[in-house]
């Protein structure tokens, strides 16, 4: 009878008998507590309970294990929290240098508003909107160097100097002495220049390089606290990101202080702050340098992938005709690559797929640092700054980050399913209600007077141009609370899932295709901005609206299926080391999942 149970014991066991011995575990009777029928209903030694513990668990979960048991977080180590806090700098400077922009560069020194360069709004939006295209352009540079030469920290190394160097510019060109030389424009350029790259390393490098402090690892199942639970590395990805975020919202309240310098002292002053915070995030990743996770370079795999890619083109363009077998069967060629490099492509190409969905997405979350602000400085302000109320889109998302990071921990304790494309999509309905928010106050500022449609241009306003439309700044809040909802639906599952999904070799170059995405973003906004004046910004924000609500039917209607096979795509196309959507239950079979991988 021992030696049958000693047997039974090292059996690995089927997923009706951990629900069985589960149960078994948070009862007082232990009569079934194994699998192994008994002739009483005495309750075994502890020590027995222990031993078949220990010999179950921890263990690699499977598919069935997400059905019978909770999934949890796990332990978040020090080298991702320390990844954070110098992530955070970065972000307060960041948004620091962006806040003042719009006015520095479109209002004239002197000018009813703070203002240096005397631009113009149009020609203000399109150079903001020029610095964004290029600071989404520049993350696949540094990605390529990152991911085949130098590795994720010292790229990010590299790409902090420039943003220094072009912090220090900035600052010594918008001091007044060098702006009545004319130095502005020049040191302008200069700075949207190296900010472009550093912003753009950042971009590329430092998501993939947060992601690697969890170290590798799939889903487990484990005894915590007296139950049975699945400890999920797609939720603890999941919240890293979010608490990332949540920093990163943080560190955007620095447009609060910034733009108040601006208003009460100047300019350089104002940019002083941003510079030093960026001088103490280089601090940091320096300090924390001997704890973080340094994954080395991998390799230049993109030429490979790239004849990949052309052999599958060659192929009626499907890919597992350029796996080895298929090209050895029909055209006697055998090929440099393997069917697993082949299945890491498809799901690197899957996310691409997903993130390029993003692209309006990217334009209108843009519209809070250029045609946002101007909207808020035809209104009434009080004694806020124009530029002042899109810290409240920080302010929102620190309130409703950890809410809506709650939500999905009892979405998880249901087994209730909500996964990155059921996630974004929710990102996009919101970015699409805020537009028509927008929309309707920007009505309501032409239906006011005293100059209506053509604020600040009228008869009326007759102290000096500075009588703006009797519209509170206030009514524009909902605004920034709806954008705000929309960016924690959006950019944290577009992290998780340009991470997750992308190949081990080629993680930075997929997250510098997002931002390749938000660069054709601003290059759309660069196009319609000669239309981004008075008196059409009501056709605007109802076209951005519309583009949007028409994204979100679209995307789920194209991708709704990817949901139900996230973790069959993760283990079928190179495994589920990296996560997943975090949120999966269940889902259809591999053959399935690996035909909707290849529809979508």
């Amino acid at each position: 009878m021992e030696n049958k149970m000693r047997d039974e014991r090292t059996k690995s066991p089927t997923s009706k008998e951990l629900v069985v011995k589960e149960k078994c575990f948070n009862t007082s009777s232990s009569a079934s507590s194994t699998n192994i029928p008994v002739s009483h209903p005495s309750t075994p030694p502890a020590t027995t309970r222990q031993e078949e513990n220990n010999n179950l668990f921890p263990r690699e979960a499977i598919d069935a294990d997400l059905h019978a048991y909770p999934q949890i977080i796990d332990e978040i180590p020090f080298a991702a929290w320390a990844a954070i806090l110098a992530g955070g700098f970065e972000r307060f400077t960041y948004f620091g240098l962006i806040a003042p922009w719009q006015n520095y560069m479109q209002n004239a020194r002197h000018s009813a508003l703070p203002g240096a360069l005397g631009l113009g709004q149009a020609s203000a939006t399109n150079i903001s909107n020029a610095f964004f295209l290029s600071s989404f352009l520049t993350p696949m540079l540094f990605a390529v160097v990152s991911d085949t030469k130098l590795g994720r920290y010292k790229t990010l190394l590299i790409g902090l100097a420039c943003y220094l160097a072009g912090c220090v510019v900035l600052v010594g060109t918008s001091v007044g002495r060098a702006l009545d030389r004319g130095a502005g424009v020049p040191g302008m350029v200069v700075t949207i220049f190296l900010v472009a790259l550093g912003s753009g390393c950042v971009k590329a490098c430092f998501v993939p390089f947060l992601g690697d402090q969890l170290g590798k690892g799939g889903d487990r199942v484990e005894m915590r606290g007296g139950r049975v639970v699945v400890v999920s590395r797609g939720r603890t990805l999941q919240a890293v990101m979010n608490a990332y975020y949540w920093f990163t919202n943080v560190a955007s309240l620095s447009s609060i202080p910034i733009t108040y310098l601006e208003h009460h002292y100047g300019f350089w002053q104002s940019y002083l702050l941003p510079t030093l915070s960026i001088f103490v995030s280089i601090v940091l990743f320096v300090l924390f340098g001997p704890k973080y996770v340094k994954l080395e370079p991998g390799g230049n795999v993109l030429p490979k992938a790239a004849r990949t890619l052309i052999c599958a083109a060659k192929n009626r363009l499907k890919l597992d005709h350029a796996k080895p077998e298929y090209q050895q069967a029909h055209h006697g060629k055998t090929v440099a690559w393997s069917d697993s490099f082949v299945e890491e492509i498809r799901k690197g190409l899957v996310a691409c797929k997903v993130i390029f969905s993003l692209l309006i997405f990217y334009l209108i979350i843009s519209q809070m640092y250029n045609n946002l602000v101007s909207q808020a400085g035809t209104m009434t302000l009080g004694s806020l700054p124009n530029d002042l109320p899109q810290a409240f889109s920080g302010v929102a998302c620190i309130i409703f980050g950890p809410l809506i990071q709650g939500m999905y921990s009892v979405l998880a304790r249901y087994k209730i399913r909500f996964g990155p494309i059921a996630r974004l999509t929710f990102a996009f309905i919101f970015c699409g209600l805020s537009m028509a928010y927008a929309a309707g106050i920007q009505k309501l500022i032409y239906s006011s007077g005293p100059c209506y449609s053509h604020p600040f241009k009228c008869a009326a306003s007759s102290t000096g141009g500075k009588q703006p439309n009797m519209v509170s700044v206030w009514l524009q809040i909902p605004v920034y609370f709806l954008l705000a909802i929309g960016e924690i639906f959006g950019f944290v599952t577009a992290f998780e899932y340009a991470y997750a999904k992308a190949p081990q070799e080629m993680k930075s170059v997929v997250m510098a295709f997002s931002q390749l995405t938000a660069g054709f973003a601003s290059g759309v906004g660069m196009a319609i901005s000669p239309a981004a004046k008075d008196p059409n910004m009501v056709i605007m924000y109802a076209c951005l609206a519309g583009a949007m609500g028409i994204t979100a039917v679209a995307f789920w209607w194209f991708f709704r299926d990817l949901d139900g096979i996230d973790r069959q795509l993760d283990q079928e196309l190179g495994g589920n080391e990296d996560g997943g959507g975090g949120m999966e239950f269940g889902g259809d079979g591999g053959s399935h999942s690996e035909k909707k991988a290849e529809e979508a």
